[in-house]
């Protein structure tokens, strides 16, 4: 089998992006694996496919399949990188404000520039059945022990669920040995992308995650976006922030709870290609 995709980035997480418009999606968890490896496939974060809406009030449907070939609810870097495909696809001109349907339900993208796309996020779930965090009530802090330490950790979801820890050092050498077990804590039946946090100032957070599915990644939208619901709702920094990631930079607005989150940032082509299943070629 052959496989026409794109290969697209938001600040350095990466996508394989699959036209889906017109036919079935043709991959399995096997097939995602071997196209994730990056060695001997295409690599990526993330593979996208773009397909007709199940809902009509929104354009597009896309799926979502991590790198281990699990499937995920929601991808801000991924969205973005969506809607810049939409419109070189011609279905998207810039300034056009549309529904897209994920995963994890609906999601309105404005393409406001070339390769600059805002996405509403939707708003931040903090009850611990929705995200979600084995808790008996939501808080703005829970302690919870990972390999024999006590962290205290805020959950939120944003379409898929986010544990986010603030440290003094983001290059601290326990942040690699928490981050996987944290991404696998029991308390998170579904697992969890886990974000260690430094906040900058009010207005600016930096930011490194380990995704479920996918391990370290440049970059992160929900994970941007779900620290800067836990640090906003905490009082610790304003209602906009700059988000810095290994890979760059995301904006984002929140006003606070029940309030919808945006995120603004860029989407970038990188090339066009051909995966060719060798494995099931003879």
């Amino acid at each position: 089998m052959k496989l026409a995709f794109t290969k697209m980035h938001g600040i350095g997480n990466d996508f394989v992006m699959v036209d889906c418009r017109h036919r079935p999606f043709p991959l399995d968890a096997a097939q995602i694996r071997a196209i994730a490896d990056r060695h001997a496939g295409v690599g990526f974060d993330q593979l996208i496919s773009i397909e007709p809406a199940r809902d009509s009030a929104c354009a597009f449907y896309y799926g979502i399949w991590n790198a281990d070939g699990s499937p995920s609810g929601q991808c801000g870097n991924g969205v973005r990188c969506v809607a810049a495909w939409l419109h070189r696809a011609g279905e998207l001109a810039i300034g056009d404000t549309v529904r897209l349907e994920s995963p994890s339900g609906p999601v309105t993208v404005r393409l406001t520039g070339p390769g600059e796309v805002t996405v509403d996020m939707g708003v931040p779930a903090f009850e611990p059945a929705r995200i979600p965090f084995l808790a008996e009530a939501a808080a703005d802090r829970y302690a919870i022990d990972v390999g024999g330490e006590t962290l205290e950790i805020g959950a939120v979801s944003m379409g898929n669920p986010h544990a986010v820890v603030v440290v003094a050092d983001l290059h601290a050498p326990a942040l690699f040995r928490l981050g996987p077990l944290l991404t696998t804590h029991g308390r998170f039946p579904q697992g969890a992308n886990a974000g260690f946090v430094q906040v900058v100032d009010r207005g600016h957070l930096r930011l490194r995650v380990h995704e479920r599915g996918s391990g370290w990644t440049l970059a992160c939208g929900t994970g941007a976006c779900a620290a800067m619901a836990v640090m906003h709702a905490r009082g610790e920094i304003d209602a906009r922030a700059r988000v810095e990631l290994p890979g760059g930079t995301l904006a984002i607005a929140w006003a606070g709870p029940g309030q919808t989150l945006w995120m603004t940032g860029p989407a970038t082509f990188v090339f066009e290609g051909e995966w060719l299943d060798t494995a099931r070629a003879h």
